[in-house]
């Protein structure tokens, strides 16, 4: 199953005043374990950066001269979606400036349908406790060592972590059928690479009405396979 880890940084808090896009991160995951596969692009907002929002991401406006237009890049970054599932951490947020920014180039909006919000999902988890992507990353022992400031590529990655460990993990799968598979090897060792037979047969789970049942339809058949089988 393929599923995209998308992360936005911005100018601002809302589209509806003029807020725009200036970071765009994309993170591929196949059955919940990264391929290595990602689109990351710097995106010129047509505007200026504001200072309190660079302090958070550490983007300024001089960074961002030169770059793409969301415009620019739209076709790449749908054709990166494709039909995948998007796992998004504050799914409102991020989907409200990715729409704004496709209907400004002229597309339509994506569809909330495949949208996982993974703050929904830690928030039912973990009723009253802290749902930040930092405090679930501190909860599951995530390190965030290379994170300095927000980033929409980094915060990808960290969330593609806090996703899989919020789902329960692949890692403890993986050691359990390990460890299954570990013990059926060694019973076939001890086995001799037979199968010993049981000392004792299982009772039969058939109850006496429903064998009763299948003698009287067995009766109504022409030469039937279960009298053969019988009389061996």
């Amino acid at each position: 199953m393929r599923e995209i880890i998308l992360d936005t940084e911005t100018t601002g808090l809302d589209p509806r005043k003029g807020d725009r896009i200036i970071e765009l991160a994309c993170v591929e995951l196949i059955n919940r374990i990264p391929t290595g596969k990602f689109l990351h692009e710097l995106i010129d907002p047509e505007r200026e950066v504001p200072r309190e929002a660079e302090a958070i991401h550490g983007i300024s406006t001089d960074m961002l001269r030169g770059k793409p237009l969301f415009k620019d890049i739209v076709l790449k970054f749908l054709e990166f979606l494709g039909d995948a599932p998007l796992v998004i951490h504050n799914a409102p947020f991020d989907m409200g400036f990715l729409n704004a920014e496709l209907k400004k180039a002229c597309f339509g909006p994506l569809d909330g349908i495949r949208v996982i919000d993974t703050l929904q999902m830690a928030r039912r988890k973990f009723p009253g406790s802290p749902s930040s992507l930092d405090a679930l990353c501190k909860r599951y022992k995530i390190d965030t060592s290379k994170r300095v400031k927000h980033g929409a590529l980094t915060d990808s990655e960290l969330l593609a972590d806090v996703y899989v460990a919020l789902m329960g993990g692949h890692q403890t799968e993986l050691t359990l059928a390990a460890e299954g598979a570990a013990a059926m090897q060694q019973a076939a060792r001890d086995a001799g690479g037979k199968a010993k037979p049981r000392p004792q047969s299982l009772p039969s789970r058939l109850t006496p009405a429903e064998d009763a049942a299948h003698r009287a339809f067995v009766a109504t058949l022409n030469n039937p396979i279960w009298l053969k089988n019988e009389a061996s």
